[in-house]
């Protein structure tokens, strides 16, 4: 299975921020959106992500001023990136080799959307699932001659 059929079995919404804005309101984003993750853009190009475990980090950092830092202040600049013809494997072993649970998807300078950890176990699931009911359905309708000859 490749990336893009990840994010067209997910859909290709995309949540994005821009850097010079406060954290208080990323957070309220990716609360009222249900999202682990923004993608921060500068004049039409990403910069950085911003996750949870950055959030975590910077309300750490800042104390009781967190709310007042910004998106810049708190992102992770230049995160790694998959390519919409990665394959999945390679895409589990890239989020797990970098601790990245979330990756902007790229395809030359146009972002395409954003793979989560949990996206890719989704994937998994139903891709178990068809070949089980494949196989399930090719035992079911065994040739009769093949059974014969054991």
């Amino acid at each position: 299975m490749l990336v893009s059929e990840i994010l067209a079995i997910k859909g290709k919404v995309l949540y994005t921020i821009a850097p010079g804005r406060s954290l208080a309101e990323a957070v309220e984003v990716m609360t009222e959106q249900d999202v682990g993750s923004l993608v921060v853009f500068d004049q039409g190009r990403m910069t950085g992500m911003l996750t949870f475990r950055e959030v975590l980090g910077a309300v750490h950092a800042g104390g009781a001023q967190w709310q007042e830092m910004t998106v810049e202040q708190a992102m992770l600049r230049d995160p790694q990136t998959a390519s919409p013809n990665m394959e999945m494997d390679e895409l589990r072993r890239l989020m797990v080799d970098r601790r990245q649970r979330y990756l902007p998807v790229m395809d030359e300078g146009t972002l395409l959307g954003v793979v989560s950890f949990h996206d890719v176990a989704k994937a998994v699931l139903e891709e178990q699932s068809f070949e089980n009911r494949m196989l399930k359905n090719y035992i079911r309708n065994w040739p009769a001659e093949a059974n014969e000859q054991n």
